[in-house]
């Protein structure tokens, strides 16, 4: 294939290269992440965990629901909801994210239904032993038309995008600044080990997944399903109008591709499971970045805790097989042994 002319004066993306000694990878670990944080954004000191308010408690069958909001210093008031097991915990725990799909009014809804997986995640979790908690990303659920513009769907997301990058912030840095707000409100929670956290979500809450943990080093266990995407190979298989203006961070390619983000994650556990016949994520694009994010982990002695995986025949999907891989990998690495 031909290299357009408007690629071919592109930069070269720096070349991923593992440093072989400890002391290389975390210096590694610690200049992509800084590079990455700048590229995102300049945003304000999150808040303390104890300014979030609580909105309602409802008990339920082996669980109660907090429903809460807090606000993000950025502009937001940010509503989420937190599943609490009974018992004494203190309890691992997940900090869910939920997809895109076009599904603009849905957002944190999916939590609570069957939508996008085989169970719905909050309640399957939250009777499994975990405390799971999740918000409404900007622009979606009871945050979908409250933007810019007051506008609804994929227009509300580009002005939504177009009004942090007026202000040299991106969207993408708005969503994971939130997220980590969430996160200081879950590894906050009396109930919660801290020690103990994961994250989850498929499409764009496996991207927010991946990018949590590359940042987070409080995150022990990621679970990213269907949307490990390369942007390289993105674009050499015309496929930037399949991901919205959500994603797109400018001079993220003078940093790297998704796989140095991933190596932000190393040693860290890591399960990636993708669909072989998923438009949205070329499959030599996840090839790639195993190969060259892998030995972040084999060099640490932690080959075990990354799995990247490709299921032949399955699209845009969490299907009942990953699920319950999902529901194992995050029982190995964050449930207390025997």
């Amino acid at each position: 294939m031909t290299t357009p002319s408007w690629q071919a004066a592109m930069p070269a993306v720096p070349a991923l290269a593992i440093p072989a000694d400890a002391a290389g990878r975390a210096a590694q670990r610690a200049r992509l992440r800084g590079a990455f944080t700048r590229l995102l954004g300049d945003f304000p000191a999150r808040p303390a965990p104890a300014a979030a308010t609580i909105l309602g408690v409802e008990q339920r069958d082996g669980y109660r629901i907090e429903r809460f909001t807090f606000d993000d210093r950025a502009g937001s008031q940010v509503p989420g909801v937190c599943y609490i097991p009974d018992g004494p915990g203190p309890f691992p725990a997940v900090l869910w994210c939920h997809w895109h799909g076009g599904d603009h009014a849905r957002g944190l809804a999916a939590i609570e239904q069957t939508a996008y997986t085989p169970e719905a995640p909050g309640p399957a979790l939250a009777r499994r032993g975990y405390v799971v908690l999740g918000i409404d990303a900007p622009g979606f659920g009871q945050r979908h038309g409250c933007g810019p513009d007051r506008t609804t769907g994929r227009e509300g997301e580009s002005s939504w995008a177009k009004h942090q990058l007026l202000y040299g912030r991106t969207l993408w840095g708005l969503m994971l600044h939130d997220d980590r707000c969430a996160l200081d409100l879950l590894a906050a929670r009396p109930e919660v080990d801290p020690a103990r956290i994961g994250t989850a979500g498929i499409s764009m809450g496996c991207l927010r997944a991946l990018w949590l943990a590359a940042l987070d080093e409080r995150l022990r266990a990621t679970v990213a399903i269907c949307c490990l995407t390369r942007m390289l190979d993105l674009i050499a298989a015309d496929g930037l109008c399949l991901h919205g203006h959500y994603y797109y961070v400018p001079g993220v390619l003078t940093v790297g591709d998704i796989e140095a983000v991933l190596a932000c994650i190393a040693p860290r556990a890591l399960l990636s499971l993708n669909g072989s016949d998923d438009t949205l994520t070329p499959v030599e694009g996840i090839r790639t970045a195993e190969r060259l994010a892998r030995p972040a982990w084999e060099l640490d002695g932690a080959g075990g805790r990354l799995r990247i995986a490709i299921a032949d025949g399955v699209g845009h999907a969490w299907t009942p097989a990953m699920w319950q891989e999902s529901l194992a990998f995050l029982d190995r690495h964050l449930q207390p042994e025997g």
